[in-house]
């Protein structure tokens, strides 16, 4: 991961206060940490399902996600993977507020994809990679301080250590998989 990238995922307190909800107020969350990591992604499907020109999303254990008040209604949808995703949407005004995604190795249905813009403060999220930068927006700007990736990316050469250790603490106590 290149140095502005460090930055950011190190510079994001584990207490800090990391709550959001949806537009009507009816789903309030807390992440009771930082990301395993946060995407900015370009993809077709994201730019689709937000209506913007592409998604911004912090990936946290499920476990590290408290729901404080409301309720989520869970919305099945194929993929490109073929894996598909759950989004979890209020059920009152319809704002995605994460998704899983189940095509991620051994744990997609135990890491939630935290719709940064959801947060009370989006602006402690920026995103620490872009991927699928071969359908991004031509008007979009990115900085070159920041990994991009066409597709996809190692996770082993591109998370922080610490990410990457958490990442297999949900592997053991999902699978008792200890092989990565």
């Amino acid at each position: 991961m290149g140095k502005a990238s460090d930055e950011n995922v190190d510079a994001r307190a584990d207490t800090a206060p990391f709550t959001g909800g949806c537009a009507c107020g009816h789903v309030r969350y807390h992440m009771r940490s930082k990301p395993l990591i946060v995407h900015g992604c370009h993809c077709t499907l994201c730019q689709t399902q937000t209506g913007a020109a592409y998604a911004i999303n912090a990936l946290i254990e499920e476990n590290r996600v408290e729901l404080l008040s409301g309720a989520v209604r869970e919305h099945h949808l194929q993929t490109p993977s073929g894996a598909g995703q759950t989004i979890s949407r209020c059920p009152e005004c319809g704002v995605a507020v994460w998704s899983k995604y189940h095509a991620l190795p051994k744990v997609g249905n135990h890491v939630l994809f935290i719709r940064a813009g959801t947060l009370d403060d989006p602006s402690l999220m920026p995103p620490d990679v872009h991927i699928y930068t071969t359908s991004k927006q031509a008007h979009v700007l990115l900085s070159d301080q920041l990994p991009q990736f066409d597709r996809f990316y190692d996770r082993a050469k591109t998370w922080s250590p610490e990410s990457t250790a958490r990442y297999a603490e949900i592997i053991v106590s999902r699978t008792g998989d200890t092989a990565q």
